[in-house]
């Protein structure tokens, strides 16, 4: 038997490999294929299964295209309905993968199709649990994704306890825990940055499977402080219902790349978004005008689907040299399926054409320390939980996760100071201000990290869990 966690930190997410006896199943895969296929090639394996522990909201699942390519069998837990062929598992079902079982458990809550997967090892010991979205390291999936007209948050909560008390924790103390996300995906607020452990240490540790709480309480605690949800996140899942189109046609379309003239005549005819995924320092220090950044040194797949309502939006980006497939795969990975290319060349390439560049003003922390006066107006883009945590005290929250909705708030007229932790968000936020029309905008290098070194008033922490 060999298990195999498949982690990519953009997305905080993991897929599992696991084999026996040359029989592979895929849990909860990413969008492209080419791991797996690499991996079962090597092993001289075949996928049997393409288990899904429900319709993921925060990325487009690799299963359509997977299946097809090896005529693996898509499996969902109860209440799955697709518009594709599925195996839709019983409640305790159970199916063979060479000298192992694996045990579909439903466990509804998070969604209502939401499947935990139970393997029992050669000798029919539980050895390990596969748990989506419905029991992470430190919290349990967030239950307000799947609202109906006739189904409430509470009423999902109260069915993910029963979920939890009734099949999750009756299992031994040293079955492993392995959930589909970490420290930093939206399904929840409280994840650990590791991403395996044992059952008997979550029970230890995990507020949400403490043993003598009470529904009520635990709906109460599930529910307090979570921030609404990313609007891509319903489109997703949507798509993992309906299917999408296959990552190689989204590839081909999109790493192609384009002169200056011909990525100029693109934005024009498409009305396309032109997308910086380089650094944040070389986005400031010269960029496209009109362009936004997002780069692919942080959230990238989060916050472009935070950030871009559209998902059919036409994309053209600007690319660190040899980045464009990267780009290219992880935008379809939250479902940005229609990038146009992107400029060859890059910057310097765009500036040989005599094309126009544009700039944003960007100050380290002891500079804003000796223009700092009361009178500044200065964004604090960072989550609320963050900015309540401490701030500087003339500091207004605007969160980044919320910019489209608050736009309407800010002044053209006036000049705005912009941070958040470390740098990444403030040039997002700039990026999107600047191309909205609001010039006199200044960033601050090393946002709050590097403000706290400083003299300029600043409240009193708080811890964000009191």
């Amino acid at each position: 038997m060999k298990i195999e966690q498949i982690y990519t930190g953009c997305l905080a997410q993991g897929a599992y490999y696991i084999e026996s006896e040359g029989e592979v199943a895929i849990i909860d895969p990413l969008r492209e294929t080419a791991p797996y296929l690499k991996r079962i090639e090597k092993e001289n394996a075949k996928v049997k299964y393409i288990f899904e522990t429900h319709f993921h909201a925060d990325f487009v699942s690799g299963h359509v295209d997977l299946a097809e390519k090896t005529g693996a069998t898509i499996v969902y837990g109860p209440n799955a309905k697709t518009s594709y062929d599925i195996y839709q598992a019983k409640d305790n079902e159970t199916f063979k993968l060479g000298k192992v079982t694996i045990k579909a458990l439903h466990t509804p809550g998070h969604t209502l199709e939401s499947t935990t997967y139970l393997l029992i090892d050669e000798d029919g010991k539980n050895h390990a649990l596969f748990t989506g979205d419905t029991l992470f390291l430190g919290d349990v999936g967030r239950p307000d994704l799947a609202i109906k007209q006739d189904i409430t948050k509470e009423d999902l909560a109260a069915m993910l306890f029963d979920s939890l008390r009734n099949k999750i924790m009756p299992l031994a103390d040293n079955v492993i825990v392995y959930p589909a996300h970490g420290a930093g995906s939206a399904c929840g607020k409280n994840l650990s940055k590791e991403t395996v452990d044992t059952l008997g240490n979550q029970k230890k540790t995990n507020y949400a499977l403490r043993a003598d709480m009470t529904k009520q309480e635990f709906v109460d605690e599930v529910l307090d402080g979570i921030m609404p949800p990313p609007q891509y996140f319903s489109k997703n899942a949507m798509l993992n219902k309906e299917g999408y189109s296959t990552f190689d046609d989204v590839l081909e379309k999109g790493d192609v790349p384009l002169s200056p003239e011909k990525f100029e005549l693109i934005a024009n005819q498409e009305g396309a978004l032109l997308l910086d995924v380089r650094t944040q320092d070389e986005f400031l220090k010269e960029h496209i005008p009109n362009s936004i950044f997002i780069g692919l040194n942080g959230s990238f797949a989060p916050w472009v689907g935070a950030l871009i309502t559209d998902l059919k939006q036409p994309i053209l980006l600007i690319v660190p040299e040899g980045k464009s497939k990267e780009a290219v795969t992880r935008l379809s990975r939250v479902g940005y399926d229609n990038t146009l290319g992107y400029l060859d060349g890059g910057i310097e390439n765009w500036k040989k054409a005599s094309k126009e560049v544009a700039t944003i003003n960007s100050i380290i922390a002891e500079t804003f320390q000796e223009e700092y006066n009361d009178s500044l107006n200065i964004l604090d883009v960072r989550k609320p939980g963050e900015y309540e945590s401490e701030h500087l005290e003339k500091g207004i929250t605007f969160p980044l996760d919320f910019i489209n909705e608050h736009m309407g708030e800010l002044d053209k007229n006036k000049k705005y100071y912009v941070h958040c932790a470390g740098g990444y968000r403030s040039a997002i936020a700039a990026s999107i201000l600047k191309a909205r029309g609001f010039e006199n905008l200044v960033d601050i290098k090393g946002g709050f990290g590097a403000l706290k070194n400083t003299e300029i008033p600043k409240t009193n922490y708080s811890c964000p869990n009191s």
